[in-house]
């Protein structure tokens, strides 16, 4: 059982290189009682590619999730910022 969502969403855009990607994160409980960290990447406004790893507990999952979210915000990927007109949405 997963004590707290985890659903993390970042992006990477580089318009002088034509660079728009995306990277999401989740960690999800599956159907046999097990806990799974769920990647998905790709350019923006792509269905992307996804990858699931499934761990035997939930502290293990966070782990990898921490890992990864390291390495994507050293390669210049960021949180969204949203503009005000888009927080009354």
């Amino acid at each position: 059982m997963i004590l707290q969502p985890y659903h993390l969403y970042i992006e990477r855009r580089e318009p002088d290189k034509n660079m728009a990607r995306f990277y999401a994160l989740s960690i999800e409980a599956n159907l046999f009682g097990e806990t799974s960290l769920v990647r998905s990447w790709g350019r923006i406004g792509s269905r992307g590619q996804q990858k699931i790893h499934v761990f035997d507990t939930e502290v293990k999952a966070v782990d990898l999730l921490l890992t990864l979210l390291r390495k994507k915000r050293s390669r210049g990927y960021r949180p969204l910022r949203r503009s005000p007109s888009r927080l009354a949405e």
